[in-house]
């Protein structure tokens, strides 16, 4: 590598779900200047991407591996294969728990600086996925040189309080691009048509169909709301292997033709304009970042008590615990019928979740790295 080119930045992002970490660092990939910081991206799994191509424009380089659930031993060989071959002088792991694996085979290729990033805490509920979690968290701190988290409740999570408490642990703003989620009247109208959706009470929910997001209760809320207003609407968008069992629910109840799944979208910025709430009953987040989208595009946001409270950037943002009946849940929903939208994107951007701003912390944190080393 010349001196004037570019600090190369592994990226290991597991599974792209265009949504949570793949969406996180693809918005500071974006916004960085690449001209002094480039992103190569490890992914899980060798299908193509909707995000492959773009990676490859901007100058990055897309690597696929075996998931590490499937070959532990193929996975970690090939990471050790990736890194000794482009001798990277960052490995940054967004793989939570997991990131010992990544990070491990760093070391072995003797890469200098090897970064873990918690996006992420545990819930009683996912069985072995949760047991796993406790089993490798006393580990989280054997092969990484440096400690990132997206907030201080996932950095405490898997570092600890004495790691957090010293200021060794980056909190790395999950941030976005404000002018793409401001709140514009005429896209709303427009996406609203579209959609068939003009006249409806729209509640509207972005996530993963995994444990973790509680589709099910939101499922049992909804169908209290339905009940009191026949003209609501539940608007999903996302994927995931609970997809099916969701949707069987949903017709049980009779509800199929008053919910829309809309699967993987890349216009999500557009459909937050056509809801006209936000819920969002997680069993646990490391943050929360959809919500952190809802508010900037002024949606009132009725979010479970296990997102971490760093998610509540403006007043949008409303609380309530999922051990609370859903007819609770519905009778806060049913507040917001008519609730005049604003913009609240000074406020995000003061508490620091603008790109523009977070991407050039991020280069300066690498640079102070690289620095160091």
């Amino acid at each position: 590598m010349g001196k004037d080119d570019p600090v190369r930045v592994a990226q290991v992002v597991g599974p792209v779900v265009l949504g949570g970490v793949d969406n996180m660092v693809m918005n500071y990939y974006r916004h960085i200047d690449r001209s002094k910081v480039q992103f190569d991206f490890i992914m899980d799994g060798y299908s193509d991407t909707p995000i492959d191509e773009e990676i490859k424009a901007l100058g990055g380089r897309v690597y696929k591996v075996e998931p590490y659930a499937k070959n532990m031993v193929k996975s970690m060989g090939q990471y050790y294969k990736i890194f000794k071959e482009n001798h990277y002088q960052i490995v940054h792991s967004h793989m939570n728990t997991l990131s010992i694996f990544p990070l491990f085979e760093a070391w072995r290729a003797g890469v200098p600086i090897r970064i873990a990033h918690n996006h992420s805490t545990a819930a009683k509920g996912e069985g072995n996925k949760t047991v796993m979690k406790y089993v490798l968290r006393p580990f989280a701190k054997a092969f990484p040189t440096h400690y990132c988290a997206c907030s201080e409740y996932a950095g405490r999570w898997l570092f600890g309080n004495r790691l957090y408490d010293s200021g060794k642990v980056n909190v790395v703003k999950n941030a976005i691009d404000l002018d793409r989620f401001r709140f514009h009247p005429t896209v709303r109208k427009q996406i609203r048509a579209e959609l068939g959706t003009e006249d409806r009470f729209v509640i509207g929910h972005v996530g993963r169909f995994v444990y973790t997001k509680n589709h099910s209760f939101l499922i049992d809320i909804f169908n209290r709301v339905h009940q009191q207003n026949p003209n609501s609407l539940l608007m999903l968008v996302g994927e995931g292997p609970l997809q099916g069992q969701i949707r069987e629910k949903v017709e049980k109840l009779g509800l199929s033709s008053s919910v829309l799944f809309l699967g993987l979208r890349q216009d999500v910025p557009d459909l937050l304009q056509a809801m006209d709430v936000f819920v969002f009953p997680s069993y646990y987040e490391g943050f929360g970042m959809a919500a952190l989208e809802a508010q900037a595009a002024g949606l009132p946001c009725l979010m479970s008590d296990a997102v971490p409270p760093e998610a509540k950037i403006t007043p949008l943002a409303n609380f309530l615990s999922v051990s609370q009946a859903a007819d609770i849940w519905e009778e806060k929903i049913l507040s917001f019928s008519g609730f005049p939208r604003t913009d609240e994107g000074g406020l995000i951007e003061a508490e620091g979740f603008q790109i523009t701003s977070a991407s050039d912390c991020l280069m300066k944190y690498y640079g102070g790295l690289c620095n160091d080393g």
